[in-house]
């Protein structure tokens, strides 16, 4: 079971989960306890769905940029930085470096919001390959995928806190 005894004490336990955004776990407070991990990421999901096009594109906003500064930005939050580490976005050649801005900086350009991918489930290649790819989206197609792949990011992250 996933819970707590306080609103605060759930929202420090497992706030985090979503990068900068912890509002979205002290709304799902009331329907905890949650059986475990993919149900509470399902009714986390919902709250997203349900807050509206301004709230999802701050969520995406709160991410951080791939291999940013050669994946080292002081800005990332300790979560983040790890998966980013784990994915070896920090240790980029300078070309690989280039590569990824260009195209980090290509779908800020279009998006107007940072390309989000697990990256625990993905390569650098085919992180590279998903920009690609998704700069072809529409706007609307590209912020659902955003959204599923920021929920896969907490799920995995909640799995590590919860240890399922």
């Amino acid at each position: 079971m996933i819970g707590a005894k306080s609103r605060d004490a759930f929202v420090a336990r497992y706030g985090d989960i979503y990068e900068h955004t912890p509002w979205i776990v002290e709304a799902a407070w009331p329907q905890a306890p949650f059986e475990d991990a993919q149900t509470m990421i399902a009714a986390t999901s919902r709250i997203i769905h349900d807050a509206g096009e301004a709230r999802q594109k701050a969520l995406v906003q709160a991410h951080p940029e791939l291999a940013r500064k050669l994946g080292v930005d002081p800005d990332l939050g300790r979560l983040s930085a790890a998966e980013q580490e784990g994915a070896g976005l920090d240790r980029l050649t300078q070309e690989e470096f280039v590569a990824f801005r260009a195209l980090n900086d290509a779908y800020r350009a279009r998006f107007d919001m940072p390309f989000v991918i697990c990256v625990r489930r993905a390569t650098k290649e085919l992180m590279r390959r998903e920009i690609e790819r998704r700069l072809d989206q529409s706007p609307e197609v590209e912020l659902a995928e955003a959204l599923r792949q920021i929920d896969q990011i907490a799920l995995l992250r909640l799995k590590d806190r919860t240890g399922q």
